[in-house]
């Protein structure tokens, strides 16, 4: 297996070599909340599985109030649940055309694969179990799995999802109904994602998924569609050569609009609604988003 040289498709063999990388970050500093969002809790979810009811004390959640049981008894009881043994970190994957593109170093989808390879391995090694899923209706989710086999199931579909555009691929919109209908509370969820997918996901959506799990959003972006150069640049459309001419002010608008809008409104907005974001550049280090030593991570 050879690494990939011209970033236009991730390789299982980088993917691989990531996990010395990711697991040299230390976990995220518990227990604070900074711009980018809640820090992770070392808490798993309270599980789906009951296990008993005793009476209400204040303090408790009302939300888990036993309601048929105070009928019966008169006496308000609340329900208590069987704590999870490993969270699940369940990585989604935008598979959007826009992904397949870049200019410095890597695709933005080849960023993509090795952003979600950094959160598979630094997700073993918090002990978690992973999984991994995309927009399809055709494709069953990477099933969760602990150690070292169940981070390599979800490279070797990172690898393939990001090796070119899926003909089935459904949107990101999609991919999240699935996903938070398969996750428990106190779950983990990674969203690898072009901005412009980011964009057309409801926000109040948001707030709703994040009361019960903790999200974290990769925004990928490439430098051309963050800094594009002030002159006239040539592409390729449908076989034919048009050119584009960002010196032009009006140009250069319509380009932030469609580009840079998007990602700022969504590092700006995500962590408002409970939603950790980083924005990732194509050419940057693929383990950057992480916090270094237990410091607060910023926005890459």
């Amino acid at each position: 297996m050879a690494t990939s040289v011209d970033g236009i498709a991730p390789t299982l063999a980088e993917l691989v070599a990531l996990r010395a990388t990711a697991q040299r970050r230390k976990p995220a500093r518990q227990g604070r909340h900074s711009i980018a969002g809640p820090a992770a809790s070392t808490l798993r979810g309270r599980g789906m599985e009951y296990a008993e009811s005793r009476e209400y004390v204040p303090g408790d959640d009302v939300r888990h109030i036993d309601w048929r049981l105070t009928a019966r008894s008169g006496r308000t009881h609340t329900k208590l649940f069987q704590a999870e043994r490993e969270r699940l970190t369940l990585i989604v994957a935008d598979t959007s055309p826009r992904l397949y593109f870049g200019t410095r170093v890597r695709f933005k989808s080849t960023q993509a694969a090795r952003a979600g390879a950094v959160a598979a391995w630094s997700a073993i090694r918090d002990g978690d179990r992973v999984a991994a899923l995309r927009g399809t209706a055709t494709e069953p989710p990477v099933p969760p799995a602990s150690g070292t086999r169940g981070a390599l199931r979800v490279l070797d579909a990172l690898v393939r999802w990001y090796a070119r555009p899926p003909a089935d691929d459904q949107g990101l919109a999609f991919a999240l109904d699935h996903a938070v209908r398969l996750l428990r509370p106190g779950s983990r969820l990674i969203v690898l994602a072009d901005p412009d997918s980011i964009a057309a996901i409801p926000e109040s959506d948001w707030p709703r998924w994040a009361a019960h799990h903790e999200i974290s959003v990769l925004l990928l972006f490439d430098a051309l569609e963050a800094t594009p150069p002030n002159a006239a640049l040539p592409f390729q459309v449908g076989g034919q050569r048009v050119q584009l001419d960002l010196a032009d002010a009006a140009q250069r608008q319509r380009w932030s609009q469609l580009f840079s809008e998007p990602l700022e409104t969504a590092v700006r907005n995500l962590p408002r609604r409970g939603v950790r974001a980083w924005a990732l550049r194509g050419d940057a280090p693929s383990e950057s988003w992480l916090p270094i030593g237990g410091a607060t991570p910023q926005v890459a």
